[in-house]
């Protein structure tokens, strides 16, 4: 993984971040196994507190979740269906060979390095079987989002993802590619909880945590779209690549 700091960063508000962070639209992940039928065999990597795992398994699939956080990963003892939780990274799963039918992740590819990645989940997969990252990634072409991406230093778009991310290897097909939008409703509090779950919050020193919460709370209160309200809709893009072990 790049940069261990802020990717185990999200420990430390495990909690919070399995409250606030959005869900995956089930349309998103059917698109991302299509061919596969349940129940398969998957993998959850990079889990977290197991917000793409709990999809997964409404799906009726069986998960294994690879998560390096020790906080992250003691959420995941909860989640209904009792996924197989183990401790590991992209690079260094501890699977056998061919585990898998596939392996997702969900807001956490960018954090993986790369070329060790790739050879570990080719290594892991089936022949044939998907890997596919899924992204949620806030709709900045909403005037008071892009607002909240600025302040809160979220620098991820489709556009930037789909031109970023052009392979994933030797090992697999050329990744195909589809969105997916949905909303969540937030009260303000619980918009400002999820922008504290972000990685640049959570590794920022104190004084530039206080300034963004203050430029979250003044958005909230000057912002005509936002004044005065006691839920926000927050729209999203769910962005889905998808690719198969040749």
């Amino acid at each position: 993984m790049t940069d261990p700091t802020q990717a185990l960063s999200f420990g430390t508000a495990a909690a919070d971040y399995d409250r606030y962070r959005p869900r995956y639209p089930p349309a998103a992940l059917r698109w991302a196994l299509a061919g596969i039928d349940a129940p398969a065999q998957l993998v959850d990597l990079g889990a977290g507190t197991g917000i793409l795992a709990r999809g997964l398994l409404a799906l009726g699939h069986r998960v294994t979740a690879v998560e390096p956080g020790p906080a992250m990963r003691a959420q995941l003892t909860s989640l209904d269906g009792d996924p197989l939780a183990l401790a590991g990274s992209a690079e260094a799963m501890s699977l056998p060979d061919g585990y898998a039918d596939a392996v997702l992740t969900g807001q956490a590819y960018h954090w993986f390095d790369r070329p060790r990645a790739h050879a570990e989940i080719a290594r892991v997969l089936r022949s044939g079987g998907v890997f596919a990252p899924l992204w949620n990634l806030r709709d900045d072409s909403c005037a008071w989002v892009a607002e909240l991406s600025r302040v809160a230093e979220i620098g991820d778009t489709v556009e930037y993802l789909r031109q970023s991310v052009t392979d994933f290897g030797d090992s697999f097909t050329s990744p195909e590619w589809a969105e997916f939008t949905h909303t969540t409703t937030l009260t303000p509090d619980e918009l400002l909880g999820l922008v504290r779950t972000r990685s640049h919050y959570l590794t920022a020193a104190p004084d530039r945590r206080a300034e963004v919460d203050r430029e979250v709370r003044t958005l909230l209160r000057t912002h005509p779209d936002l004044a005065g309200q006691e839920t926000v809709t927050l729209p999203y893009t769910t962005l889905v690549a998808r690719a198969r072990k040749t």
